[in-house]
């Protein structure tokens, strides 16, 4: 399991990475989701690994 914590604001990011934001269900600064670590949400992880911390659980 990973904790996601959006940390950084999406304005003045392309499309598709306010659309990953979103489907990773994250709205507000400092909002956190907790996930399984499968490739797909991994990848999403990845693409958005600018704007997110990441931590084990």
């Amino acid at each position: 399991m990973v904790k996601v914590t959006l940390i950084k604001s999406v304005n003045g990011q392309i499309k598709s990475v306010k659309a990953t934001v979103a489907a990773l269900g994250l709205t507000k600064i400092r909002q956190s989701k907790t996930f399984e670590e499968t490739p797909a949400n991994m990848g999403q992880i990845k693409k958005v690994s600018h704007l997110v911390k990441v931590e084990q659980v």
